[in-house]
């Protein structure tokens, strides 16, 4: 998601409330938003501060969502990396278009 030491960005130089927010876009729509499992999975912080994490799934549709990280308080997050998995049905060729 971000990499925040190797430019001195607001998770590594910041304290109090952070986000950070990546769009993600899925290859092929699904019929109605899906359900998202969401998990950190790599993450390196200071040894010398508490790791405070939230990570979840925001504005969930057919097409995408956004994937939130937030940390808090005197927390420094150099770099975060977070995978996903989006379970719903999607249209298929064969499905019928009855009207």
């Amino acid at each position: 998601m971000f990499s925040d030491f190797a430019d001195g960005g607001v998770m590594w130089t910041g304290d109090g409330d952070r986000e950070s927010r990546h769009i993600v876009t899925f290859k092929e729509a699904f019929r109605s938003a899906p359900v998202l499992h969401v998990s950190i999975s790599m993450w390196d912080t200071d040894h010398q501060t508490n790791a405070r994490a939230d990570l979840t799934a925001d504005n969930i549709t057919p097409t995408g969502f956004h994937l939130v990280f937030r940390t808090w308080g005197d927390t420094r997050v150099a770099r975060i990396r977070a995978d996903w998995m989006a379970i719903g049905q999607v249209v298929d060729e064969d499905d019928w278009d009855v009207m």
